[in-house]
């Protein structure tokens, strides 16, 4: 008996049931007769046409892969429609190529960026070394070097650069030196130990030999380091040239001494402050002592010429004049000094130097009267002989701030010696 149920399990008696009967009925290629649906069940002699449609897609089993689908029929009153899902494949499981290899790409853009402003480096001689002007320090330590292009707005009128913009060069370098060299505190310019003491820098004398003005596009690099100037000074001096042809463009020298930045009152060097600067010092001037020159008294006479005097009242310094220590920039005084000079001089001449003795801080609340002195011819019909000039730039109430004295030559033709004239314009 146990045998027979097995038998039944596997090889089922004939009309057992319909499915049974179908089973059996297969003819000899293995296919199933017209009268029956896939399911094995007896299809109804008069069907509907959608099932005929079922029966017809039942006869050609569709192949996906190599591999028979069997596809699910509706009942006759009732049809049910089965999605086709595609098989699982190595292919289809892989992740959308598209969006990988942009996230990949992005990655490596952004890393090339930010390799290329880390480790950049000039791919052509002529190309600077200091590309993006922050300056570098060269012989042995002791000398700081910077490149500037001129901007156009940094030109005047007759489409040079104008002794503001050079004199700015100077002051930028000076500060950047500092801080290059690691000695620059939570102070402008002033070293740790200067900072601890509330001492800051203040300038006491600049003079500046000018051969020959840049144009608009032109790079010039610019030198500067400094030196002892007696117990309690410091000088700063400055060499700049043209950086393709290597000419002199500007040879400038200062004295800077201590302020407290509490009582606006000079203070001697601690020696703290000496250890710190002094590894720095550096011998060579950029001016040699025959080139330096004391002021004279404004209103004198030279070679007994008689002087002319000019004067503009009512200057005030802006916000924008003061520099983080609260009192007037010094490059600003060279603007107010100029502010008296005849027209005729500088429309037919350049400032070929000039000597500032700085005497008394300016504020914000500080009105000004600039004094010039002229000696030498500067009518309109004369252009061809040096000018000298005395200039003293004073409060209104007497007390004198700056003293000053600039020598002008005529102004080159276009082309002569002066690197960077713009040609004649063609009609």
């Amino acid at each position: 008996m146990a045998g027979s149920l097995a038998a039944s399990a596997f090889f089922p008696v004939p009309g057992s049931s319909p499915a049974a009967s179908a089973r059996s009925s297969k003819n000899t290629t293995g296919e199933l007769p017209e009268n029956l649906s896939v399911r094995g069940i007896v299809a109804k002699p008069n069907p509907s046409p959608g099932a005929m449609q079922v029966k017809a897609q039942a006869q050609a089993l569709p192949k996906v892969n190599g591999t028979k689908v069997n596809l699910k029929t509706t009942s006759p009153d009732k049809e049910d429609i089965i999605p086709y899902t595609a098989p699982k494949t190595f292919y289809n499981q892989l992740p959308d190529w598209s969006m990988l290899l942009a996230a990949v790409t992005t990655i490596f853009l952004a890393a090339e960026k930010q390799w290329t402003l880390l480790d950049w480096k000039p791919k052509k001689p002529d190309m600077l070394a200091d590309t993006f002007g922050f300056g570098r320090i060269i012989q042995d330590g002791l000398v700081f070097r910077q490149n500037f292009l001129i901007r156009s707005y940094e030109i005047g009128a007759d489409r040079t650069a104008s002794i503001e913009t050079l004199m700015n060069h100077l002051q930028e370098t000076a500060l950047n030196h500092v801080k290059t060299a690691g000695l620059l505190g939570d102070g402008f310019g002033a070293t740790p130990e200067m900072s601890k003491r509330n001492l800051i820098w203040v300038v006491s004398k600049i003079q500046l030999l000018v051969e020959r003005y840049p144009s608009w596009g032109d790079m010039v690099q610019v030198d500067t380091w400094v030196a002892a100037a007696g117990k309690n000074g410091m000088r700063r001096d400055w060499h700049v040239r043209d950086y393709n042809s290597g000419q002199t463009i500007l040879r400038a020298t200062s004295v800077w001494v201590m302020m407290n930045k509490n009582t606006r009152r000079l203070s001697k060097m601690p020696d703290e402050v000496r250890a710190e600067i002094g590894p720095y010092f550096n011998g060579r001037s950029a001016i040699s002592e025959e080139q330096g020159e004391k002021l004279p008294k404004p209103g004198t006479t030279f070679d007994g010429a008689a002087t002319k005097q000019f004067t503009r009242k009512g200057l005030t310094p802006k916000w924008s004049d003061l520099d983080v220590n609260q009192h007037v920039n010094n490059v600003k005084y060279i603007g107010w000094i100029l502010e008296s000079a005849p027209i005729s001089i500088l429309e037919k001449h350049e400032l070929a130097s000039m000597t500032l003795d700085y005497r008394k801080e300016c504020g914000r609340d500080s009105v000004l009267q600039s004094l010039t002195a002229v000696s030498g011819e500067c009518d309109d019909g004369n252009t061809e002989s040096s000018i000298q000039c005395d200039h003293l730039l004073q409060l209104e109430s007497g007390a004198d701030i700056v003293k000053a004295h600039t020598e002008w030559r005529p102004k080159r033709a276009q082309g002569e010696g002066n690197m960077g004239f713009f040609p004649a314009e063609s009609a």
